[in-house]
């Protein structure tokens, strides 16, 4: 298991460091003076050149890269360029609200997925598996946006019951998890579904039931056991992107989390920011799909990995 962990990470090295660079790239190419956007358009060509030369950003491209590089190799990101911070300290402000965000949706999407999905399931081709599957259509379907706005508009302005946008209290979380969990929930319920029909097709769940297993327990504890187990990859891989791709809803809900953070970043040319927030969200999902490998191993036996 160490063995294959080692690997794994090592196998990841090369992955960042190639998201780095395309990062960097795409941001020194782009379109945009960051220098003359933080001091103004009619600004003086002399503090413009002193302000880039104190910065760095009059040398040559792979000269900055390379800085950034070894820098981040030893923990320090740089300094944000829009407000003269380090932008370690803007990612360990802004990560507490897109953990907590992903946290608690995809507890949501759990606790919705995977009885909607057994229940299809069981009422295999009725009225519960149509609304059921209406609803994983609708919750894949609907953009995170368009889902954000419409509830918005009827709950928070029709409605009053909830507040707009914001952060700092516990009436501020509902709607941006709402519609954070819609598509992991869908999803999870649409596996959960697939996996509880085939393993209700076993020969194990026919001799339980012929054996005069209640029905309960022959769902419960024989078939769902088995069925989770592909289940556990959606539900990794949705909380991967939940922590990496929320960008649209704190956006929406002005949460400030990583995902605005990386927007006003993006907006204002802050290219450190920039780097090191993409290169937190690619060590994120790796390390989410790496947990999940393992926790696999715990849960199916026959699982082994090979380093």
């Amino acid at each position: 298991m160490v063995r294959y962990v080692l690997s794994r990470l090592l196998q990841a090295i090369p992955t960042l460091l190639l998201i780095s660079f395309l990062t960097f790239i795409m941001g020194y190419l782009a379109p945009g003076d960051p220098i003359r956007m933080i001091l103004g358009e009619h600004s003086d060509p002399q503090t413009v050149a002193q302000v880039r030369h104190e910065l760095g950003l009059d040398q040559p491209w792979y000269v900055q890269y390379g800085r950034f590089v070894w820098s981040a190799v030893k923990g320090d990101f740089g300094i944000s360029l829009y407000n003269r911070r380090p932008v370690g300290d803007v990612i360990r402000e802004s990560f507490p609200a897109t953990a907590t965000l992903a946290v608690l949706a995809i507890l949501l999407a759990i606790a919705v997925g995977i009885p909607a999905g057994i229940v299809a399931a069981v009422f295999h081709n009725r009225l519960p598996d149509r609304l059921s599957m209406a609803g994983v259509v609708l919750g894949i379907s609907v953009p995170n946006f368009v889902l954000a706005t419409l509830l918005i508009l009827l709950v928070s302005v029709r409605l009053g019951w909830l507040p707009v946008a914001g952060w700092g209290a516990p009436e501020y979380l509902v709607l941006p998890v709402l519609v954070l969990a819609a598509r992991p929930s869908a999803s999870i319920a649409r596996f959960t579904r697939t996996s509880m029909l085939e393993v209700l097709q076993q020969d194990y769940i026919r001799t339980a039931r012929a054996k005069g297993v209640p029905e309960r327990a022959v769902i419960l504890k024989h078939a769902l056991p088995n069925a989770l187990l592909p289940v556990v990859t959606v539900i990794g891989n949705a909380f991967g992107y939940l922590l990496t791709g929320s960008f649209i809803v704190e956006t929406v809900f002005a949460v400030p989390g990583v995902g605005y953070k990386s927007i006003e970043a993006i907006l204002r040319r802050d290219y450190p920011v920039i780097q090191a927030t993409t290169l937190l969200f690619a060590f994120l999902f790796i390390a989410v799909n790496l947990f999940v490998d393992i926790l696999y191993t715990r849960l199916d036996p026959r699982v082994r990995f090979r380093a």
